[in-house]
């Protein structure tokens, strides 16, 4: 699969607010994520960083959040 060039991503709190869910429950099913799914880490000033999202890995966020939903023990 062609990946597009990433112009913009967002912030999980911002994605959560979005899709109106828990963050924590966002962190907990994209932990199988990765940077070839769109996940982007993005670093500050010391050694705190915010994960962040493609809208290609938002989209798989989605998928991810209906997946719980029917069944909420995959991700456990």
């Amino acid at each position: 699969m062609q990946r597009n060039k990433v112009h913009a991503v967002t912030v999980i709190a911002a994605v959560a607010q979005e899709l109106g869910v828990d963050e924590d429950l966002l962190q907990e099913i994209s932990m199988g994520l990765d940077t070839e799914d769109g996940v982007i880490w993005v670093y500050g000033f010391g050694e705190d960083a915010i994960k962040a999202f493609t809208e290609e890995s938002v989209e798989e966020l989605k998928n991810l959040l209906e997946m719980h939903r029917e069944n909420p023990s995959l991700f456990e």
